[in-house]
């Protein structure tokens, strides 16, 4: 079994959500193999609580407008370092780079099939990795 169409489709505007808010190292994971509560991660990391928040805000919104799905639980945000989005179909981690690093959930689910992001994703990322 893989991550449905639908579960793609929210990955992807998140990521594009994640990235027009500067989210640094944005992965996403099919896990729908792993767990049976969900079909993908979707993992970025950012350097401060702030962008933390302004990321979480945009891929909400983004989300909301462009695929009509609303979170079910929204965990993490007041203290703005760690916070979990939950759709059901896809569950978005923004972290911290800090936490990033010390948790390392990429590590946890290596060994699930990658999810393509949109090439301006992709180049975004190889931009602000040159400068």
């Amino acid at each position: 079994m893989t991550a449905s169409e639908r579960s793609v489709q929210l990955v992807r505007v998140a990521a594009e959500a994640a990235a027009d808010k500067l989210a640094d190292d944005i992965l996403a994971y099919d896990v729908s193999e792993q767990l049976v509560i969900t079909d993908a991660f979707l993992l970025c990391s950012a350097t401060n609580d702030r962008q933390v928040r302004a990321i979480v805000d945009e891929i909400e919104d983004r989300l909301r407008i462009e695929c009509d799905a609303k979170p079910v639980r929204r965990e993490g945000e007041r203290e703005g370092r760690w916070v979990l989005l939950d759709f059901i179909d896809i569950v978005v981690h923004v972290q911290h780079e800090e936490d990033r690093t010390f948790y390392a959930l990429e590590r946890l689910w290596k060994d699930c099939p990658a999810i393509a992001l949109p090439e301006g994703v992709t180049r975004a990322a190889a931009q602000r990795a040159r400068t």
